[in-house]
């Protein structure tokens, strides 16, 4: 089980990732969002947002999201660190109901070219 120094690790080098792309990825993350990201297995949250292709982490709270974010993350803690190392495919974590994923019908165009 991951841990929440290895979970907000992986928050990082997500960010770290989506600072460096370019071309559709870069312009689809370049939008301003609160963002949470709930990790099911440890039952806590990171808040923050989403701004000009950078995730921004404010702080870290216990439990579930008190606040609905503009999109909104679930999944457990190895799901999220297989993600960002490219071990686990988005779209096959979404279908299996290992990842569940709360934004907006605008918000969700722009995430699939990230996602």
């Amino acid at each position: 089980m991951a841990t929440k120094e290895e979970c907000r690790s992986a928050l990082e080098k997500l960010s770290d990732n989506l600072a460096q792309a370019d071309g559709k990825v870069r312009t689809a993350a370049g939008f301003d969002r609160s963002l949470t990201c709930h990790i099911t297995d440890l039952d806590v949250t990171f808040t923050g947002r989403l701004v000009d292709g950078r995730i921004e982490v404010a702080e870290v709270v216990a439990g579930p999201p008190s606040e609905k974010a503009q999109i909104g993350l679930a999944m457990a803690g190895d799901d999220l660190v297989a993600l960002v190392d490219g071990e686990l495919s988005f779209a096959r974590a979404w279908g299996a109901g290992r990842v569940r994923l709360d934004a907006g019908f605008r918000d969700l165009v722009r995430l699939r070219s990230l996602l």
